[in-house]
């Protein structure tokens, strides 16, 4: 009985301290909250601000859909007009720079709780491509014994494709940086503590996945006859060795096929472990070249298609593979005087003329051409540049 007794007495000890010590951490965390609890004119400032910012940020934002609607709108009336071959005139083009916020900043809520920023989105790299293919195809890239066996597959196979020396060479510069390896990543060109990728772009010519899958459910049957056909001519054992690579590449050919032919669908399938099995192919020494340069020659292949006959210099290549193949014929073919008056903006949607620092500081179409052919000027001085060159089937 006694025990009992005990036990309950030290059952009511243990409570009231528990019960103490949890209304001194609340008396503290009240304290706390009324230390840094915000005065009612920081409240007040913050609302007058905040009302402030609203109304201007709405009235930029209304203004900036106005304009990249009106972008839209007129790039609809030039390519109808191509289409019922119209002459486009200097009109049909919006002349105006976009708009640029210039208000107040959002202000930060006092009452609010610091915010912490959201983690970065993971962006797949060549460890990543790799392992899906390995896993999803059951393939591993013949990798080059060094950099000039690529540079030699690449300058073949574009020489082979009908590009010149100076579009292959000065597009590898301005793309890859002038000394960019065949699996230099954007935002990894340059080794340096905490870098990271900045999208799935790979390459001398820094396809993206999606350029990948969309050039194999395209082309594939046609990198599967140029393989065919080198395949016969190799000795046995290699010549066995190309053939699994090709049973890979109709299967990849086969999965990219799997949806309809739109760049939506493609980047829905890059997305996936198996997309990013296809985009390893551009790590191979036999296919990556033929990827490299297909994306390329689309371009000539369309610019030629609508009437443009002259060959294109590597800036003017670099329009469309920039801007696309649309835009970049209506960049290319417009005359001269135009291009000191329509701003770059008519070329991009709102989001990727944001992430092109090239496009937003050139203003207008003169000056986008000619800083990137400042960029490709300097870039081809690089040793990688050089060597790719040097290389060239003349």
């Amino acid at each position: 009985m006694r025990h009992r007794s005990l036990h309950r007495c030290c059952g009511c000890v243990l409570a009231a301290l528990l019960l103490s010590l949890t209304h001194g951490a609340r008396a503290e965390a009240a304290e706390r909250v009324s230390a840094t609890a915000p005065s009612p004119a920081a409240m007040g400032e913050y609302r007058r601000k905040l009302e402030e910012y609203t109304l201007a940020r709405g009235k930029y934002e209304a203004e900036a859909d106005a304009y990249w609607g009106s972008i839209a709108d007129k790039r609809k009336l030039r390519r109808a007009k191509r289409r019922n071959n119209q002459d486009i005139v200097l009109g049909d083009y919006v002349l105006t720079q976009p708009p640029v916020y210039s208000g107040p900043p959002k202000p930060v809520d006092p009452s609010a709780p610091p915010e912490e920023a959201p983690p970065r989105k993971y962006v797949p790299v060549v460890a990543d491509f790799l392992r899906a293919a390995a896993k999803e195809f059951n393939f591993v890239p013949q990798q080059p014994r060094s950099e000039m066996e690529y540079k030699r597959a690449y300058a073949k196979a574009a020489s082979a494709a009908g590009l010149t020396k100076e579009q292959a060479v000065r597009i590898y510069a301005f793309e890859s940086g002038g000394d960019g390896a065949y699996d230099v990543q954007a935002g990894l060109e340059q080794p340096k503590p905490g870098a990271q990728a900045i999208s799935t772009a790979l390459g001398y010519n820094q396809l993206l996945a999606t350029n990948s899958v969309e050039l194999m459910a395209e082309k594939g049957d046609q990198f599967i006859r140029t393989l065919s056909a080198k395949a016969a001519g190799l000795p046995d054992e290699a010549k066995k060795t190309l053939q699994k690579k090709l049973a890979v590449l109709k299967s990849m050919v086969a999965f990219c096929r799997s949806v309809p032919d739109s760049w939506s669908a493609h980047d829905k399938l890059a997305n996936t472990p198996k997309g990013l099995g296809v985009h390893a192919l551009n790590l191979d020494l036999d296919v990556g070249p033929l990827l490299q340069t297909q994306k390329l020659l689309d371009s000539v292949v369309f610019a030629r298609a609508q009437g443009f006959g002259a060959v294109l210099s590597a800036a003017e290549l670099e329009m469309m593979n920039l801007t696309g193949d649309g835009n970049g014929l209506d960049i290319i073919t417009m005359p001269s005087a135009w291009r000191e008056r329509v701003p770059t903006s008519n070329f991009f949607q709102p989001g990727g003329y944001e992430r092109n620092p090239i496009a937003g500081r050139s203003g207008v179409v003169s000056k986008l051409i000619a800083a990137t052919n400042a960029v490709m000027d300097q870039e081809s001085k690089l040793q990688g540049a050089k060597d790719l060159a040097a290389v060239f089937p003349k």
